[in-house]
């Protein structure tokens, strides 16, 4: 056993049926100290993260890979560069509306977990867990994975560009090799993780001015000829609708710093500032990055391109084309990170309910972060990394990521008529939230008519959440050898990796 530590059942306090909770006394709370303890000592999260972090995680986690292939299938289903700059700023405005709601949500529940905590605190345990569910077996690993597989396929891009693809396997072990180090950095320092976001989300925002400064300039060389008739051949209806699709899915991850609300300083001020500053800058660069696209490229070389940066920089810089794959590469290496940051916090905070094993929310004693959590993370990503066709399986789950989101502002809604006086440091206009749910309800309806076989496929798997639910959270009377079982595993894994539960504060 390690030393300093001592497995006790806390019935009092320990809120996971049946686990072991390993505690460090009191007086070995100072690892070679003196005896006493501080609050920075203690075993719990910490609140590391600042304004600038915070602001450099929501763009980083943002700027992925979307803004360098989503112009493709955005102008694909908008049918005009005039319609597409629409969809680019609707999208954009759109997202910073739901931001703003989560903003309000944020600072009223200081908790960390994004809509999973929004949905259990309006609509109770159910619903929550269904959202973890989903997040847990699919959502999440899948999003990683494609996102880790990205990253490898544009590394290897400026090697492999003009002889073929790389080797069989390559692609899939530098992704693993993507997911373990940024992993272990998380693991390892809470601190690492925001700077390494903090570099490569500085890195992805150069890279893109330089695109639109290039742009600009190209433009400024008399080269207009693409903006000539901007709303020729426009599409409309159910078009529009995948256009917007395709420019969401660019936008996503705005919700990921209220995963980590716990870990912000001052969270009442820099949670909304984060947000209020990021989206607008998100949005002003994706909006000048068409600009310089359309400018450069005509429509029908840009509907021709699969990595429409790539296309971009050969045709722009030449012997210098290789920035484009790498500054790709440098985003989606950010974007991996910010993941592993945000979402496995999510994960943390459903075993601190009680809805998944409670190892999961334990920390590690010296480096006080969520190791557990991080790591089951990335086992899962890996996994997904070997299978193939996973967009598929991504695209079963794109209506359950509006509807989770919708529902939490739903639950904005509701509370403020079940709850009216409940603190809201932050409360914006009725209008705002409204609006957000029915565009969200809008975008699960378009998206069970475009594809109602994904749809339903995605339904039948969401709905084994429930049987999970009710074996693992309802059921309390679960036999003593299940009980054992659990308690033995989790001791082995508090040995192996020294973690505990997280301390209350005083």
């Amino acid at each position: 056993m390690a030393r300093g530590m001592e497995p006790i059942i806390d019935a009092g306090e320990d809120v996971h049926q049946g686990t072991t909770v390993e505690k460090r006394s009191p007086d070995r709370a100072r690892e070679g100290g003196d005896g006493g303890s501080s609050r920075s000592d203690n075993v719990m999260l910490r609140q590391e993260i600042g304004l600038f972090s915070g602001i450099n995680i929501i763009v980083g986690c943002i700027i992925g890979s979307g803004i360098f292939l989503s112009p493709k299938s955005v102008l694909d289903n908008a049918g005009s560069v005039g319609m597409s700059m629409i969809v680019w700023v609707v999208s954009g405005i759109f997202s910073l509306v739901g931001a703003l709601c989560f903003a309000e949500l944020g600072t009223t529940f200081l908790a960390s977990g994004g809509e999973y905590s929004y949905i259990m605190r309006a609509f109770g345990n159910l619903p929550a867990f269904i959202l973890l569910w989903s997040t847990l077996i699919i959502i999440n690993p899948t999003g990683q994975a494609i996102i880790a597989l990205t990253f490898a396929n544009y590394v290897t891009q400026p090697f492999y560009g003009d002889c073929g693809a790389p080797p069989v396997g390559l692609v899939q072990m530098l992704a693993v090799l993507c997911l373990a180090l940024l992993t272990f950095v998380n693991c390892w320092s809470v601190p690492w993780a925001t700077k390494v976001q903090d570099v490569f989300t500085v890195a992805k925002v150069l890279a893109l001015i330089v695109i639109i400064l290039s742009g600009l300039v190209y433009i400024c060389m008399g080269h207009t000829e693409n903006f000539q008739e901007p709303f020729k051949n426009s599409k409309g209806g159910s078009d529009i609708a995948l256009a917007f699709y395709g420019g969401l899915f660019a936008y996503a991850a705005w919700n990921y710093l209220n995963y980590l609300t716990e870990e912000i300083k001052n969270p009442h001020r820099n949670l909304p500032w984060a947000i209020g500053i990021s989206l607008p800058m998100v949005t002003l660069i994706y909006v000048l990055a068409n600009v310089a696209y359309f400018a450069v490229l005509s429509p029908e070389e840009l509907e021709r391109s699969n990595a429409v940066a790539v296309t971009f920089g050969e045709k722009l810089f030449g012997p210098m084309a290789w920035i484009m794959p790498v500054s790709v590469a440098m985003s989606t290496f950010g974007s991996v990170n910010g993941g592993c940051l945000s979402l496995s916090r999510l994960f943390f905070v459903g075993a601190r309910e009680g809805q998944l094993p409670g190892v999961m929310s334990m920390i590690q004693v010296k480096r006080k972060t969520p190791l557990p959590s991080l790591i089951f993370t990335c086992v899962l990503s890996v996994l997904y990394v070997f299978v193939e066709k996973i967009e598929t399986l991504l695209n079963y789950f794109s209506f359950m990521t509006w509807l989770a989101i919708g529902t939490a502002v739903a639950g904005q809604l509701y509370l403020r008529w079940a709850k009216p006086d409940l603190p809201r440091p932050i409360k914006f206009n009725i209008l705002l939230p409204i609006t957000f749910v029915l565009a969200c309800l809008f975008l699960v309806i378009m998206g069970t008519i475009a594809a109602p076989m994904d749809t339903l496929i995605g339904i039948l798997i969401t709905l084994t959440g429930f049987p999970v639910y009710f074996v693992g959270v309802w059921w309390k009377s679960k036999p003593k050898c299940l009980l054992r079982f659990n308690q033995a595993v989790t001791i082995f894994l508090q040995k192996t990796f020294i973690i505990v539960a997280p301390e209350k504060e005083a």
